[in-house]
């Protein structure tokens, strides 16, 4: 079971009094002073944090869905793909909105220069995944070639996006407690 919430605000005031001694530079350590917790959550839980898992995994699954059907020539992979890229589209969409308000309400997030890079590339990967889903909405045959062109695409922004996350949270603690401003 997680600690006192209380307590985990007084060892975040800890770590940023830390992080802010060991940087030389005033800026650096005006930006360790500031805010990084999460503004929107749910019961305590970081809600961008929890939203992203599923446009991800939708991602890469419209990618296996391609490469299934381009090894057999089932249709059903095709209707799959069209499915998975439909909801990646979707609840990237929903991520983003979140997002995009946590990089808007949390001052600490906004002057970290990973969190404007991962904003960058989550929203290029939203444009391919949407361009993903109208191209299989409207061009079913199209899956191969430019389906699966576009997964590949999206797969490696996928990567590139969770890179600037990962970042945010494991190097610089982004969203991982809710923010102490009333």
């Amino acid at each position: 079971m997680s600690e006192d919430p209380t307590r985990e605000l007084e060892k975040q005031e800890e770590r940023t009094e830390e992080a802010s001694s060991d940087h030389a530079s005033p800026v650096l350590r005006a930006v360790a002073e500031k805010d990084i917790g999460s503004a929107i959550a749910v019961a305590g839980h970081p809600l961008h944090a929890m939203m992203v898992h599923f446009p991800i995994a939708l991602v890469v699954a419209t990618l296996g869905a391609d490469i299934f059907y381009w090894w057999s020539a089932d249709p059903f992979w095709v209707r799959a793909g069209l499915w998975s890229a439909g909801f990646a589209f979707a609840f990237g969409v929903a991520a983003a909105i979140v997002g995009t308000a946590e990089l808007l309400l949390v001052p600490g997030i906004r002057v970290r220069v990973a969190s404007w890079n991962h904003a960058i590339a989550a929203m290029v990967l939203i444009a391919i995944a949407g361009a993903n889903w109208g191209l299989r909405l409207n061009v079913p045959d199209a899956v191969l070639p430019h389906g699966l062109m576009l997964s590949v695409l999206a797969a490696l922004v996928t990567g590139m996006a969770g890179w600037h996350g990962g970042k945010l949270v494991f190097d610089h603690g982004v969203g991982l407690l809710i923010s102490s401003r009333k």
